[in-house]
């Protein structure tokens, strides 16, 4: 596939490094020379200096051979211009706008159906539309949740999570084999352990695997049974109530308007004019005007009281600082935003609990619409390592390779397996004899990142379907 991707800072750049290495042709826009320069040092793609709302710019960089336009630059104004030249001049099939300003996403978005788009993205040629922002608001709900939890995903419109969490001292799975854990749980609740990471290495389950203090366990369950499972795996499991947002930018404000109708939420704010603003805007919330990484505010404002600490300042390196700080002076849980890919890997899991990438996040979302089949959502996981992947099955038995075959029968990617089975909202049991059909909604994970070429080929239907 040919991608035009306009914007080549942190979230342009990760995403055309990730797609370039998927075998995909990239050509990547952006104004400064030195980031064009830094991505062909790295990258083999085509790369152009210039104004990517400019329609002379993008004829030069053949946007008309384009079959997809990523417009992911700073500047929402840019992208949704570019998406309207991307459409009736060049006649782009697919262009995706990353929005930042929180007024055009709130008006994109139907209020009646949370999360679908209005008619008005039709205004600006926008097929879709990404806010990274917004994507972490909602990552960072569904954590203070699930306060001991990594990370959490929803399936099938929040019907099914997934979530990711770690076997604990004294828990009521630790030390059980795997066939063991649904005749511990109360009855009518069930939960498939589909991945474990020990010592950081994915290891290979079997019936008789036992559950050891310290595994990062993957599990899948229905939303509504997720918070009678997760204290069998670690018994401190509880909601958070007491939140701490360092930085008041995009989003610390947005996390702090939607966090305040659930929780109890302070945010620092280091510039006064910005402090005032968040004041007068935020209803429940409390706004400090200071820095996070003062060590008299912090003690000041009982952070050792909070149950999560996030650190969402513009700047890696005090968001860093300012979570180690709050989780020496006793913070529960502290979640920082890191931008450098470097960063992640040194950080997450040791002294701060988890790391937020804000370009992996993004990625997730963009390859939804890049993978072949009809695939509903993709979510990188372990900081894009593996893959968790909601699509739904197409076809009859003669125009799929997959439809009406016992699933344990069909040879799978290595390094792919079914995590579940929904058909009508129910969960189909896992057994070998278990057929997929038309309809399903199959949830694959993907610990090869390598193998999903092979799996995007078997999800697609024959020519005759159409």
């Amino acid at each position: 596939m040919r991608i035009l991707i306009l914007g080549g800072g942190e979230v342009g750049s990760t995403v055309a490094k990730t797609l370039a290495t998927a075998g995909h042709s990239i050509t990547v826009v952006d104004t400064d020379e030195d980031t064009i320069q830094a991505l062909n040092d790295v990258l083999d793609i085509q790369t152009m200096v210039g104004n990517a709302a400019s329609p002379v710019v993008l004829r030069q960089a053949e946007a008309a051979d384009a079959d997809m336009l990523l417009a992911l630059t700073g500047n929402d104004e840019t992208n949704l211009t570019a998406c309207v030249l991307g459409k009736r001049v060049f006649n782009i099939p697919a262009r995706i706008a990353r929005i930042r300003h929180g007024d055009i996403v709130e008006y994109l978005l139907d209020p009646d159906d949370e999360g679908v788009a209005k008619p008005a993205l039709s205004l600006f040629d926008v097929n879709a539309f990404i806010c990274p922002e917004q994507l972490i608001t909602e990552q960072m709900i569904e954590l203070f949740r699930y306060n001991t939890a990594l990370q959490v995903v929803n399936f099938v419109g929040g019907m099914v999570q997934m979530v990711v969490t770690r076997v604990q001292d004294h828990a009521d799975f630790a030390g059980k084999l795997l066939n063991e854990l649904n005749d511990i749980l109360p009855e009518g609740i069930e939960c498939r352990v589909f991945a474990i990471y020990r010592n950081n290495s994915l290891i290979i389950l079997s019936k008789n695997t036992k559950l050891i203090r310290g595994d990062e366990v993957f599990l899948m369950a229905k939303k509504e049974h997720m918070h009678v499972i997760l204290p069998y795996f670690d018994p401190n499991f509880k909601p958070a109530q007491r939140i701490m947002i360092a930085g008041g930018g995009n989003i610390g404000y947005r996390l702090a308007k939607r966090a305040e109708k659930q929780f109890s939420v302070k945010i620092i704010e280091r510039n006064t004019t910005r402090a005032e603003w968040l004041a007068e805007n935020l209803s429940a919330s409390l706004v400090l005007d200071g820095l996070a990484t003062d060590e008299k505010l912090l003690e000041q404002e009982h952070v050792s009281d909070t149950d999560v600490f996030c650190a969402f300042t513009n700047d890696d390196e005090d968001n860093i600082m300012s979570a180690l700080l709050a989780k020496s002076f006793g913070s529960d849980r502290v979640i920082a935003i890191v931008n450098r890919p470097s960063y992640v890997d040194l950080l997450q899991g040791n002294t701060i609990d988890i790391v937020v990438s804000p370009h992996l996040t993004t990625i997730g979302s963009i390859l939804a619409h890049i993978r072949r089949g009809d695939i509903v959502s993709v979510h990188p996981l372990r900081r894009g390592e593996a893959e968790i992947i909601e699509a739904v099955i197409h076809g009859t038995r003669k125009t799929s390779k997959i439809v009406g075959r016992p699933f344990s029968q069909i040879q799978w990617p290595h390094g792919c397996q079914i995590t579940a089975i929904i058909r009508g909202g129910v969960f189909i049991p896992l057994e070998e004899t278990a057929d997929l059909e038309e309809g399903d909604h199959v949830i694959f994970f993907v610990s090869r990142r390598q193998t999903v070429h092979e799996l995007e080929k078997m999800l697609q239907v024959k020519v005759g379907f159409f």
